[in-house]
């Protein structure tokens, strides 16, 4: 079962067991999905669907921080609880120790040895860890290996 169907029948589910919250936050995602289908004439696959979904939760996590600092704890949940629906469509994320270890490995074999080089660096890192960690938590480990 690719994901846009594993999304359409947890939508009904969550629909028929009158979970609102569970149903807005499927409906948001597959709002996103249905948008760039509509607007680029194109229909997505699983990875396309990742990213969109990994653009939904970074855009959550943002909102979170305008809202804590209004003091709306009321929203801040509200969006928490999104970002874990969302985040359980996503694949599995590394351990900070398993990233740790694909990024040394990069690391030797580019032959980087300073903070100059993280531009050669980055563009392997995302290619081989793909959607298992963020570019955040990769240029973290970056950084902490080459310093």
């Amino acid at each position: 079962m690719n994901l846009k169907d594993r999304l359409k029948q947890d939508l009904k589910d969550a629909m028929k067991a009158k979970d609102t919250n569970k149903r807005d936050a499927i409906r948001a995602i597959t709002t996103m999905i249905k948008q760039v289908e509509v607007d680029q004439r194109v229909s997505l696959n699983d990875d396309e669907v990742v990213k969109l979904i990994q653009k939904g939760v970074k855009q959550r996590e943002d909102a979170i921080e305008q809202f804590k600092a209004g003091n709306r704890d009321d929203l801040v949940k509200k969006e928490q609880y999104q970002i874990d629906i969302f985040s359980s469509y996503l694949p599995k994320q590394l351990t900070d120790d398993e990233l740790l270890a694909i990024v040394k490995d990069i690391i030797a074999k580019v032959g980087a040895t300073s903070m100059k080089d993280m531009g050669k660096i980055m563009p392997k890192a995302k290619e081989q860890v793909g959607a298992k960690a963020d570019g955040k938590r990769i240029n973290q480990a970056v950084k902490q290996l080459l310093n």
